[in-house]
C-alpha cells in the first residue's frame, strides 16, 4: 500500500489514487510489492532538517528515501520525503513540467526502495532509464 502525507506545505497532490496505482505497477514490474510506503511531501526546510538529523548532510535535496524493509524481501516498507520547493525549482532548471518532475522524483525513490542506486555514472544512467520507462507507463 502506498499512502501520502504532507508536512509544512499547503500544496496537495491531485490524483493520489492514480499515482499510487502507477507506482505500485512500476514496483510490481520490478518484482516488488509496496507493503507500507508513505510518500511525504514537504518544504525545503523540513527536508533539510531530516537530512541534517538523520544523515548528517547539510544540504538541500529533492528526495530522501528511508528503506525499512527487513532482510531479503519482496514486500517493501519505507518512507519517501519529497521537497515540493526543490521539485518546483528543478522542473524549471530541467525544462520539465512540475508534474513530470514530481512523478520522476516519486519513481526515483521507489526505485531506491527496490534496490537501485545512483552512486556511479553507470548506475545513474540505469536509474534514469528506469525512470523514463516508468514515466511512459502513466495512464493519467
Amino acid at each position: 500500500m502506498i499512502s501520502f502525507g504532507y508536512e509544512d506545505v499547503d500544496w496537495r497532490l491531485d490524483g493520489e489514487d492514480e499515482v499510487a496505482a502507477w507506482a505500485t505497477l512500476v514496483l510490481r514490474q520490478q518484482g516488488f510489492t509496496p507493503s507500507a510506503i508513505t510518500v511525504v511531501f514537504c518544504s525545503d526546510e523540513h527536508l533539510l532538517y531530516l537530512n541534517k538529523t538523520y544523515l548528517n548532510h547539510d544540504y538541500f535535496t529533492d528526495i530522501l528515501t528511508f528503506n525499512y524493509t527487513e532482510g531479503p524481501s519482496t514486500e517493501l516498507v519505507g518512507d519517501l520525503f519529497i521537497s515540493i520547493d526543490t521539485v518546483r525549482s528543478n522542473a524549471g532548471e530541467y525544462s520539465a513540467s512540475f508534474i513530470d518532475e514530481l512523478h520522476r522524483v516519486i519513481i526515483h525513490g521507489m526505485l531506491h526502495l527496490a534496490g537501485h542506486d545512483d552512486q556511479t555514472e553507470a548506475a545513474k544512467a540505469s536509474m534514469r532509464h528506469q525512470e523514463d520507462v516508468a514515466l511512459n507507463l502513466r495512464m493519467f
